[in-house]
């Protein structure tokens, strides 16, 4: 397991297209913020597989607009 520290605003890549970031820090609890791909599931591990499908998440990237001219 790589552990790594960050702070709040600080972000990990994970491959190409997976950003997380460190949304806030409150106490005892972080909140983070997940880009991905659209499609891609995102699932918190302490939810038992019965409930998987309940709690899925996908969050997409910012897309390019593609009518902007070069």
């Amino acid at each position: 397991m790589l552990i790594l520290s960050r702070q709040c605003s600080e972000s990990i890549h994970l491959g190409e297209h997976i950003v997380l970031t460190i949304v806030s820090i409150s106490g005892d609890k972080v909140r983070i913020g997940v880009e991905a791909p659209p499609g891609m599931r995102i699932l918190r591990k302490e939810l038992g597989k019965k409930d998987e499908v309940a709690y899925e998440i996908a969050i997409p990237l910012p897309q390019a607009d593609s009518r902007k001219a070069a």
